[in-house]
């Protein structure tokens, strides 16, 4: 059969395509991939034909806590300007096993929220900021309601990461909030067997160690240099803080942000719409262990609101510490440093650009 002859009942293949507009497609499909857990499950979609099965499998792994209902009327004004507010929490829950043998065992009364960002996308940019709050900060924590209406009231002094423990995730929203006076949009939690499984399942993450960590605490050994880290060594690294700095919650904010980006770096790496297998198993590995206030709890509202900051490059985003000061009483404890953390917080809840001064800390062992 020559070249010009068509079967019968065989569409004529379209002519080629210019290379320019491949190369607008090819980065079309790159921003595709550029932020969220809830990008990768779109991705996943698309490239499965939106199978219902697969839908439905990873649409039940995703557990939902009703902020709303328990924070009431009492929060700040949402502005606006004010784009949207995300509060992401690691927790070092022991709840089952694997989270328990991850985080080193022992007998741990509840979980506490290891690691936290606030997480803002203003509207209509393609930039986004997530400002890290260190764990030992002592905080005021409000009054709030425990999952059986319990009520617990306001206690001054507390640490942050003990707040998560103390009462739940929605005392957590609402100490955020009284704080900052930032309204936050969304939660999104995900403990320490899930943040392990979706590394593994992406086949491990490459950061650069500037200086040797030896941390006995965490396990943690490594040389300077380049590694690959698989799941349980990359949750060493995150954990760590004997290691790095002062040894205080400080050092290793450097570190959650360092891997942040690499994480996101090694996300847009696959090639997830030519591998729906991959994106499966990383969607599944990442929404397994998810939990999310109602809004988001579910595959078509995560997709959803995973869409709408499709603009976002992780190249774009700026990381940030709340400017904190060692505590007066305590040195192992740290404050909000004033004015730089009221500036911080009013930058995000005007949508205004972070002053240079408000990112500097006073407490510097980090």
């Amino acid at each position: 059969m020559s070249q010009d002859a068509i079967p019968p009942g065989r569409p004529a293949a379209p002519p080629a395509e210019p290379s320019s507009r491949r190369r607008k497609k090819e980065r079309g499909r790159r921003r595709g991939l550029k932020i969220t857990l809830g990008v990768l499950i779109a991705l996943l979609l698309a490239g499965s034909g939106s199978v219902y099965w697969m839908y439905s499998s990873l649409d039940s792994n995703i557990k939902g806590v009703d902020i709303d209902r328990a924070l009431g009327e009492d929060r700040p004004e949402k502005l606006p300007t004010a784009g949207q507010n995300l509060l992401v929490l690691g927790s070092d829950s022991r709840a089952g096993a694997e989270n328990k043998e991850l985080g080193g065992g022992g007998d741990v009364g509840g979980a506490r929220s290891d690691t936290a960002l606030v997480v803002h996308i203003p509207d209509g940019r393609t930039e986004a900021v997530a400002v890290s709050i260190p764990r030992d900060t002592l905080v005021t924590r409000p009054e709030c309601t425990k999952a059986d209406g319990t009520k617990v009231p306001s206690a001054e002094r507390r640490m942050f990461n003990s707040v998560y423990s103390e009462i739940g995730p929605a005392c957590v929203v609402k100490t955020v909030e009284k704080m900052s006076g930032v309204r936050i949009d969304h939660y999104m939690e995900i403990n320490f067997a899930g943040f392990k499984d979706l590394v593994d399942a992406i086949g491990g993450v490459t950061i650069e160690v500037d200086e040797p960590i030896h941390d006995r605490a965490s396990g943690l050994d490594l040389a300077a240099g380049s590694h690959k880290l698989d799941g349980t060594e990359s949750l060493a690294y995150v954990r760590t803080r004997h290691g790095v700095g002062d040894g205080s919650d400080l050092g290793r904010i450097g570190l959650q942000q360092r891997f942040l980006f690499a994480l996101l770096t090694e996300i847009k790496s696959k090639d997830l719409l030519g591998s729906p297998a991959t994106a499966y198993r990383i969607a599944g590995s990442a929404t397994k262990s998810l939990t999310t206030d109602e809004g988001l709890a579910s595959l078509s509202s995560l997709t959803e609101f995973a869409r709408s900051m499709n603009g976002v490059d992780p190249s774009s985003m700026e990381t940030v510490m709340l400017p904190v000061a060692y505590d007066t009483q305590d040195p192992n404890r740290v404050v909000a440093a004033e004015p730089q953390a009221g500036d911080l917080w009013k930058a995000i809840r005007t949508d205004a650009t972070i002053p240079e001064s408000a990112k500097k800390s006073p407490a510097t062992g980090g």
